[in-house]
């Protein structure tokens, strides 16, 4: 069997894997990220909806030490997974329920592949606005931390669903690598972070997704989102809590699991 359909199985049957078998398993991010989008192709015909837009993981220092990555990775936002703040997920749907407060974005227009590599500041000009975002990270694997990356890419970036705040479209004159972000567990403060956990500024981290999309011919639709990495310490959630992410002036997210 191939490895698009395992990584669907363990979700469908709720049944972990130590790894993908070693006939199957990816040996590179070539063919990690060809697994992946074979894996997104199942998981739409079998959940239905349609691609959203792209994750990205392993843009926080911390992250890439836990996952022993020297790089992001990417995977893919889908509406199955996709919800509007405030949020309610049962907890047995997922493995685990690694909470990440995360700033996203959203396109107003597309972005296709350009001459030359884009600013900051043009990548900037092609988005709608900024919202606040949590995303639940789950593996289908038992120990998701010693698979290794490309098994991790091609079980879609260990990415279990995304939580969408409120889009904010006056937002260039913000300071997001300075603002302060800070996650609530039951009304308790837990972790805190800020927008400079992210390669320095979210938009580091989305110009490192468009570059690395563009070189593969790739166009960032109007429409989609992408939520660019941690900005605190990750938190592992449990069942009967609520979670809360609030990055200030950016606006809030929150989530529970029942």
């Amino acid at each position: 069997m191939i490895a698009s359909q395992l990584l669907l199985d363990a979700r469908v049957k709720r049944e972990r894997m130590i790894d993908l078998p070693e006939g199957v398993r990816p040996a590179n991010q070539r063919q990690a990220y060809q697994c992946q989008e074979r894996l997104i192709d199942r998981l739409l015909g079998h959940y239905s909806g349609e691609t959203a837009g792209y994750k990205i993981a392993c843009t926080n220092a911390l992250a890439q030490e836990l996952l022993r990555s020297p790089e992001p990775f990417y995977g893919r936002l889908l509406s199955a997974f996709f919800a509007t703040s405030p949020a309610r997920f049962r907890a047995e749907d997922f493995f685990m329920r690694v909470i990440e407060a995360e700033f996203g974005f959203q396109f107003a227009r597309d972005l296709p592949p350009a001459t030359a590599p884009l600013t900051n500041q043009q990548i900037a000009d092609a988005l709608a606005g900024v919202l606040p975002s949590v995303e639940i990270v789950d593996s289908r694997y038992v120990t998701w931390t010693n698979v290794g990356v490309p098994s991790l890419i091609a079980d879609n970036a260990v990415h279990g669903a995304w939580v969408r705040g409120a889009l904010i479209a006056d937002w260039k004159h913000l300071n997001l690598a300075a603002q302060a972000v800070n996650l609530f567990v039951n009304g308790k403060l837990v972790e805190s972070g800020n927008g400079a956990a992210v390669m320095g500024h979210p938009l580091n981290a989305l110009q490192w997704l468009v570059h690395r999309l563009h070189a593969q011919g790739i166009t960032l639709k109007a429409g989609e989102y992408v939520t660019t990495g941690v900005t605190t310490n990750i938190y592992m959630a449990q069942k009967g809590e609520h979670v809360m992410a609030d990055f200030g002036v950016v606006g809030t997210a929150e989530v529970s699991f029942d």
